[in-house]
């Protein structure tokens, strides 16, 4: 008998243990374990800012008929760092003559735009249009703000040379963080530079976000690009001398990182020239180098840009010799190869609408340094050299005007 009350007295007491205690009456109950949040998708990337381009040939109201003369400035690369251009080399001479600084480029857009002037594009100046006797270019009617003048501007070899690079100027455009066009670049010490302040084209664009009376259509420049040293900071270029599989790897590579640039600066209002893929002269009516040449800036540029009606002549030397009263062998290639525009340099902005091919020929102003020493006159209607010229940073040369 004792042994069985013991044994019922221990399974008594593992029972005990083994059942879970019931709650008391007021005591709550743990909660239920949270349900974890759905997962976010991950946040959109930035879009660029939205930009409108319109057409200055279209009536709209507040807006006049203008007729007289479209003006035209070009530019080479700017000066960023004159302490390098104007260091005394072998280079800077030449600098001197072609070029402006950041600050003289910054003073003659102030100046442009005080004197009324708003930008257009050079392919809204011309159309072709089909005639009696063919197609034929033909001068299009411009409905500008009252009171306000057209200004074209274009930049000739905005491919940043390697002797460039040496001398102050940006390296190449580059796409910010802001998905804005920058330049990217070293400084006088060396240091990678990200900037909108120190190259022409972003400097454009920067204006016009602060004066879109400027640019009433849109309208920045028209880019003239030559190929033999890739455009725009990148290596696109092939050499015929030597090649092999890994630069051919390589030049896909630049084509590829400079798409999107491309692209950029086209949504915002800028075009594509011709300056010929070698810089080559034209006036000698070398036709074997002319067609090569044009075939090779077409394949390896106008892959990248797409089509361009307009040519700026390299040196400003014009096809055959003379293009004003002569259709050359020259002058008709490059016609046919869809150019239409064609652009020299001269003492003033001039066109000629030609009557026996499809082109309109035409010279532009060139602000740099040698017009800015020696051809004040000239400039008045845009801006005073006195005012634009900065002799402290330049070289120790002849100004006609003192």
């Amino acid at each position: 008998m004792g042994r069985l009350l013991s044994v019922l007295m221990l399974l008594a007491l593992l029972t005990a243990c083994a059942a879970p205690a019931a709650p008391e009456k007021d005591t709550p109950l743990p909660p239920e374990p949270e349900a974890q949040e759905a997962s976010l998708p991950p946040p959109a990337p930035p879009e660029p800012e939205p930009y409108e381009i319109s057409d200055p040939t279209v009536e709209q109201e507040g807006f006049v008929p203008w007729t007289g003369t479209v003006e035209h400035l070009f530019f080479h690369p700017v000066i960023a760092y004159p302490e390098l251009a104007f260091d005394g080399d072998g280079q800077a001479n030449g600098l001197d003559d072609f070029m402006v600084t950041v600050d003289e480029y910054n003073r003659i857009l102030e100046s442009v735009y005080e004197k009324g002037y708003v930008l257009v594009d050079i392919h809204s100046v011309w159309s072709e249009k089909e005639g009696e006797d063919g197609p034929q270019m033909v001068r299009n009617t411009l409905y500008l703000p009252e009171g306000k003048k057209p200004l074209v501007l274009s930049y000739d070899d905005t491919n940043y040379y390697p002797y460039m690079l040496e001398n102050g100027f940006a390296y190449k455009l580059i796409i910010g963080e802001d998905l804005k066009i920058a330049s990217w670049g070293k400084d006088p010490e060396g240091n990678e530079v990200i900037s909108r302040d120190l190259d022409a084209i972003p400097i454009l664009d920067k204006f016009v976000e602060e004066h879109p009376d400027f640019s009433p259509f849109g309208a920045k420049g028209c880019l003239s690009l030559t190929g033999y040293e890739g455009i725009l900071g990148y290596r696109t270029q092939t050499d015929t001398k030597e090649w092999d599989d890994a630069k051919e790897a390589g030049r896909q590579k630049e084509r590829e990182a400079v798409v999107p640039i491309i692209e950029e600066l086209r949504r915002t209002g800028w075009t594509f020239g011709s300056h010929t893929w070698g810089h080559i002269r034209l006036g000698d009516g070398n036709m074997t180098r002319i067609e090569a040449d044009t075939q090779r800036w077409l394949d390896e540029v106008g892959s990248l840009v797409g089509e361009t009606t307009v040519l700026f002549y390299p040196h400003g030397e014009r096809p055959d010799g003379n293009d004003w009263t002569l259709t050359g062998p020259a002058f008709q290639y490059l016609q046919s190869q869809g150019f239409r525009i064609f652009c020299s340099v001269g003492v003033e902005s001039f066109s000629f609408i030609k009557k026996d091919i499809c082109a309109v020929i035409c010279d532009r102003l060139h602000p740099d340094g040698t017009t800015l020493r020696h051809s004040r006159d000239r400039y008045l209607q845009f801006y005073d050299a006195k005012d634009i010229i900065d002799l402290e940073v330049r070289p120790e040369r002849e100004v006609s005007w003192e």
